[in-house]
């Protein structure tokens, strides 16, 4: 076999003959990794999968559809995520810091999952043993669950032949190996390779896939970005690792909604479903505080109630500290400079810090008003109603502008026991209040802090 060796784009998969600095696709800096290319690499590919199309193109008019099979993982959060189940021959892409709980979720729902059909679950990274004693410390005991302890592709090919199995789970993609090429497990053009046959592999035999993916320091899934265009779904495991709670979020789903997330909790027992979160998020207020206040967002088309903190403090450095945790950086330092240009903060020479508790992330502009009033509070050292949820998105005018599914929101504040909701005023029309709940519209920020702050 001939070798030859190209520099491959870890972020988009392009290739050159030469390496360069910047690839000239995705413009991406130092992005060119060497790899070793054979003359056999598609002979082998093929010749490990033993199998040819038959499929001759068809009209658009001659093509029958029908629904998708789906299997239930009996893990509602799971399953709201998947878009109402496990598709059959779909692959999964699971991304998520180390030890945020991505083998526990994988090793829970394989349990369920072999109560009825055979499920083969294969590490790279662990002994049988390991893996042994981590389904004891989950309660995990199912005849039908087969573990295997394998990294080179071509042999876990081969048990997935032999074993028919309805459901593979790979632990991870970063540890498979294929001998039709020369580079070590890891490497983008094995992670491309791997994912590809183990892709075609699921769609041919309708075996359904999920693979365990490492990250990379800047929070994306290491390896060639061609590995997340194969899959049929990529889904991320998200939160703190010391923090008890987990969210997982699609970033892409083909046969569902890519704006749900499901909520878990980790404990010594495994991973349990947070079937009411926003009670978990804001069950741990105590009295009207400073500098915090409670937003109504959505997730997907779940209302979720969680509560942001600010603290503004007088810098003792020459240069003022702005940080934020759960929620978007540039987002705040906007919302600081529209409340020193419209209202007359004077936050130039103080540390500002934002904290969206229980370790989840606000990204909507639903919450901007929540959070220049928790900034506000803070600073002026004045506690916030505890009755009051805040919805709103605030323009460079310090206006306050309007927001989807305001009903969703505030149906959901009334639930949890709240007297008082501050929703955009152009949003105010044809809005029907929830018995108990007064709402309040405002037209800007100043309005807003008369109506909140004690």
């Amino acid at each position: 076999m001939v070798t030859k060796t190209i520099f491959a784009c870890q972020s988009c998969g392009y290739q050159s003959p030469k390496w360069l600095g910047r690839c000239p696709d995705c413009a991406q800096w130092n992005s060119l990794a060497e790899e070793a290319v054979g003359g056999t690499v598609t002979q082998g590919r093929f010749h490990a999968l033993d199998i040819v199309s038959t499929d001759a193109p068809q009209r658009l008019s001659e093509i029958e559809t029908q629904d998708h099979i789906r299997t239930s993982t009996n893990i509602a959060e799971l399953d709201r995520v998947l878009g109402g189940g496990l598709v059959k021959g779909s692959v999964v892409l699971i991304g998520g810091e180390p030890g945020i709980g991505k083998s526990t979720l994988m090793l829970q729902a394989s349990n369920i999952i072999s109560s009825n059909e055979k499920v083969l679950y294969i590490s790279g990274e662990e002994s049988t043993r390991q893996m042994k004693l981590r389904a004891d410390r989950l309660k995990v005991a199912s005849e039908n669950l087969y573990l295997l302890s394998e990294t080179s592709l071509e042999r876990i090919i081969g048990h997935i032949k032999e074993l028919s199995p309805h459901l593979v789970v790979i632990d991870s993609i970063q540890t498979v190996y294929t001998s039709a090429l020369g580079t070590s497990a890891g490497s983008p053009g094995q992670i491309r390779e791997c994912a590809g046959v183990l892709t075609v592999l699921a769609k041919s035999l309708g075996i359904s896939v999920f693979i365990i993916g490492h990250i990379t320091k800047e929070g994306f899934i290491a390896g060639p970005k061609m590995l997340e265009h194969i899959v049929d779904s990529v889904v991320y495991f998200e939160g703190e690792r010391h923090a008890a709670f987990r969210i997982l979020r699609a970033i892409k789903n083909r046969f569902g909604p890519t704006d749900e997330v499901g909520i878990f909790q980790m404990g010594s027992a495994g991973l349990t479903e947070i079937k009411d979160p926003s009670g978990i998020f804001i069950s741990h207020r105590q009295g009207a505080l400073t500098g915090t206040s409670v937003v109504a967002a959505i997730e997907g088309t779940r209302p979720l109630l969680v509560e942001l903190q600010a603290l503004v403090t007088r810098s003792n450095f020459g240069m003022a500290r702005q940080r934020s945790t759960g929620f978007d950086f540039n987002r705040m330092v906007l919302l600081i400079a529209v409340l020193e240009k419209n209202i007359g903060l004077n936050l130039s020479n103080h540390d500002v810090f934002l904290n969206v508790v229980g370790g989840v992330k606000v990204n909507e502009p639903a919450s901007d008003l929540a959070a220049c009033i928790a900034i506000a509070s803070s600073f002026k050292e004045a506690p916030i109603r505890q009755d009051t949820v805040i919805i709103g998105e605030v323009g460079l005018g310090a206006e306050v502008r309007s927001t989807s599914q305001v009903q969703i929101r505030v149906n959901e504040a009334q639930r949890l026991g709240f007297k008082r909701c501050l929703i955009p005023k152009c949003d105010a029309g044809g809005l029907k209040a929830p018995p108990g709940l007064k709402l309040l519209p405002v037209a800007d920020i100043k309005e807003a802090l008369d109506h909140t702050l004690t």
